[in-house]
């Protein structure tokens, strides 16, 4: 691997004209961006409280790195930007393993939890999983916004026996309490509305399973937050939870190489939450920040951006000679 870590990448980002605002990039690339078709393999593994993931991958060869990906809150697989992710990485001969949070494969899983911002023994799980069905290869792994937050939470929990060698993150969501009260904040309580749609739709599914799981009574993500999730997982109430797993708190013991993306006009994780001290402090961290791009869209002229840059970061990391990662 490359030890010479650069603080800071160039943001040569180019926006496209129609995206005028991060508002715009956010939900122009959610609605509108069209993936290649991939051919993922799905499999479904156990996990060790009796629960299983469900997986999508794509294989090329035995001994190549293999890229785990992880979704944003309430996503899969399906999303663009892990298709996209993945389609690149494969091409440049990774192997790609893209991780569906419990309830977010398309089937639901059947223990009395779900996921949270801060759930890192799943993603060990996988990793595990990883290094028995690829035994010669170097583990990778890219998160976006909520699965950022879980591969950091990962990688401070674990440090230096962390399967994971380097990483991307985008859009991370570093404050976990200060994004969901930002949420509530105007045109933002269109997001707000569209998680809790499908995160109530859930508890509900859940409840047919286990009847005493709480009750929901609110209508915003802190509350869900606050009556569901944090009890569900083991946290006094939804301070408790944000403060455990907010990786504004720790991402300066953060020991694996990794690029940071995040636009400054992102709406749903305001770049004033940065812990941009902690970011300059750690010698591990590179920083890719650009003035538009929203919250993951990052709706590029010519498209591709994001890809370009994480799949750029691992092979200079990983000290792949180009002539070979293609």
């Amino acid at each position: 691997m490359n030890t010479d870590i650069i603080k800071s990448q160039k943001a040569d980002f180019r926006p496209a004209p129609w995206c005028v605002n991060g508002h715009m990039h956010t939900i122009c690339a959610s609605l509108f961006f069209k993936p290649p078709e991939i051919e993922f393999e799905r499999k479904k593994i156990d996990t060790p409280d009796g629960d299983f993931l469900i997986l999508d991958c794509i294989h090329t060869r035995a001994a190549a790195p293999v890229l785990i990906l992880l979704h944003g809150l309430e996503g899969s697989s399906n999303r663009y930007y892990i298709q996209n992710l993945a389609h690149k990485m494969s091409f440049y001969g990774f192997n790609v393993v893209a991780m569906n949070f419990r309830s977010c494969g398309g089937e639901m899983n059947s223990a009395r939890r779900f996921y949270h911002s801060g759930e890192y023994e799943d993603l060990q799980t996988v990793c595990k999983w990883v290094q028995q069905t690829y035994p010669d290869s170097t583990q990778i792994a890219a998160g976006f916004s909520l699965g950022g937050s879980v591969l950091l939470n990962y990688l401070n929990h674990f440090g230096d026996e962390s399967l994971i060698t380097t990483f991307a993150a985008v859009s991370v969501p570093y404050d976990l309490y200060r994004g969901s009260i930002n949420l509530q904040k105007g045109f933002n309580r269109l997001y707000d509305y569209q998680f809790l749609v499908s995160l109530r739709d859930k508890l509900e599914q859940k409840k047919n399973q286990y009847s005493d799981l709480p009750d929901f009574h609110g209508s915003s993500l802190f509350e869900f937050d606050d009556q569901v999730t944090a009890p569900i997982h083991g946290f006094k109430d939804a301070e408790d939870y944000y403060t455990q797993c907010s990786s504004a708190f720790f991402l300066d013991s953060i020991s694996t190489p990794g690029l940071l993306i995040h636009s400054r006009e992102d709406p749903l994780c305001p770049f004033d939450y940065i812990p941009m001290a902690s970011i300059d402090e750690n010698p591990c961290l590179t920083s890719c920040f650009t003035e538009r791009g929203g919250h993951v869209g990052y709706w590029s002229m010519p498209p591709g951006w994001v890809e370009r840059t994480i799949s750029r970061y691992f092979v200079e990391t990983l000290g792949i000679p180009k002539k070979q990662a293609v």
